[in-house]
Order: structure tokens, then sequence, then C-alpha cells
């Protein structure tokens, strides 16, 4: 039988890995990953509590519960991290897909059921186009895409190694996404009914930063104030825009006036702001030629 030392059933795997600091979450999807199971047969936990736990997987569950106590986002040792319904690969070359990341998903699925002039001009059978720069795993591209198949949808990042992870993802789930590596808009062709992106936003002093340390450092800081990456892209967005277009962007929970302010010392208008679940207004966006 096995001791707190060493566990040998599940129940006694979980308990342990909640003995090393886990919360019982993490611990059931350690213990889950460490018998090759999927996030989503939690249940599966219950109905298995006496099982034998196999000396592999103990070995798997030890190792992955240190780099948990590490820090190490629970994504990159499942290598797992759903967004929107989706099952998306994620390891460190990508920024973790966060939750709050929906509401700019979901404002820009609402956008593009507005009616809109190019819809109603002599091509109305034209899909609608959308960009999202900054793409990373591809989480936001892939959703609105997944959502609306009718969507014709771009992506950008500037680094190979995201696009990688982001084409991988596209090609499991089977979805049609363009992706191209560039920084930003540079030299991104066409005009766009709604640009979104998440762009980097912590200033690069920021303590925040500090907890974020195995997550890629060019996903996160930007700049002094963490909004030299949003000027940028307002800045470029008014020529990749359709007429009433509009851009979306995320941002940190106390920036959401200055990236208003921002967009309507660019021309933009309607300049808003969107709550996240926990009230934060966590992204802005403004119409350009509207």
């Amino acid at each position: 039988m096995g001791t707190p030392q060493t566990p040998d059933s599940v129940a006694q795997a979980l308990a342990w890995a909640q003995r090393h600091g886990m919360d019982r979450l993490d611990a059931q999807l350690l213990v889950l990953h460490a018998l090759n199971r999927s996030g989503q047969e939690r249940a599966w936990l219950l109905a298995h509590d006496t099982d034998a736990l196999p000396a592999t997987a103990l070995a798997t569950l030890q190792a992955n519960v240190q780099r948990r106590a590490a820090g190490e986002p629970l994504a990159y040792i499942t290598g797992r991290k759903e967004f929107f319904g989706l099952d998306l690969a994620v390891d460190a070359r990508v920024l973790v897909p966060r939750p709050d990341t929906e509401t700019l998903v979901d404002w820009a699925l609402e956008l593009l059921t507005r009616p809109t002039p190019r819809l109603t001009d002599s091509h109305p059978r034209q899909p609608l186009q959308v960009l999202d720069l900054g793409t990373g795993s591809g989480a936001i591209a892939l959703a609105l895409k997944h959502t609306r198949p009718d969507l014709q949808v771009s992506a950008v990042d500037a680094s190979a190694d995201a696009l990688a992870v982001a084409q991988a993802n596209a090609q499991r789930l089977q979805l049609d996404v363009a992706f191209a590596q560039g920084n930003w808009l540079d030299g991104v062709p066409g005009r766009f009914d709604v640009i979104v992106s998440n762009p980097p936003y912590i200033a690069v002093a920021d303590h925040h930063l500090g907890a974020l340390t195995h997550e890629p450092l060019s996903a996160l800081a930007s700049g002094a104030d963490g909004l030299e990456d949003i000027r940028t892209i307002i800045r470029q967005a008014p020529a990749h825009l359709v007429p009433g277009g509009w851009l979306l962007l995320e941002h940190g929970y106390d920036q959401a006036g200055a990236v208003r302010a921002l967009l309507c010392e660019a021309g933009f208008t309607q300049a808003q702001s969107h709550c996240d679940l926990a009230g934060i207004e966590r992204c802005s966006g403004a119409c350009y030629g509207c």
C-alpha cells in the first residue's frame, strides 16, 4: 500500500498533489495528464479513485507538480488550453489564452452580425474580412472562424515560433485561417471589416511581470507605459479598414480611458469599452469612417 510519500492509487495521488501545494482543480488536471487522460474527464477520477497508479504515472505527476509549484502555467505542462470551446495546443512559444480574451471575441462576433453597407453593395456575397493581430496560439482567429465559418479570417504574428503553434492548431481543428508573419500591419494587404488584437500591454517595469516569467516577454511587455504597441496598431489601422470598419483591442485593467483617447485622436468614432466577467474594462474599440 502506498504511503503519504508514495501514493499508489488515484485518490492518494490527488491527495498527495494537494499536500504539495496544488489546488483541487490543478491536482485533478495533473493526475489526469499523468494518466494520459483528457482534462474533460474529471468525473472519471471519482469513479476510479481506487484504481492503481502506475509507476510511470507517479513519476510524471511528481515532476509536473514540481514544475507547477515553480510557477509554470498548467497549460504548458499539459500542453492544452480551452478557449471559446476550442481545445488548443499551447507551449512556451505562445502566451496562454486567458478567459478574459473571450470578451474580445464576443464583441467582434456582435459587430459582425450587424448590417453593414458593404453587404448591400454590388458584391453582396463577398465574405466579411477579419484580421487578428499578434495571433499567438491562434485563439482569437480560430474562435472567430469556428463560430462563423463564413468569415474570411487572417492572422499575423511577428514570431515564426508562435505562427507554427497557430498553424498546427488550425490544421488539427480543420479551420481555414490565413496566417502570415509580420510586424502588426506592416505589409498586410487589403482592408478589413474588423481588426482585433490582444497585443502586449504591460509596462516593462510593472511588477506583475515577475509572476509571468515562463511566458514570452515579447507577448507581454510594451514600452514604459504598456501602450507602445497599441499606439502603433491604432496609427496603422485606418489604412486597413473598410469604411465603417472597427478596431478592437484588449488592454490592461486600468488602460481603457487611455486607449479610447488614442482612438479618438486617430480619427476613430464611437469609442467605447467592454467589460470582462469580473466587470473590468478589458477591451476598447472604435469605428473608422462611420
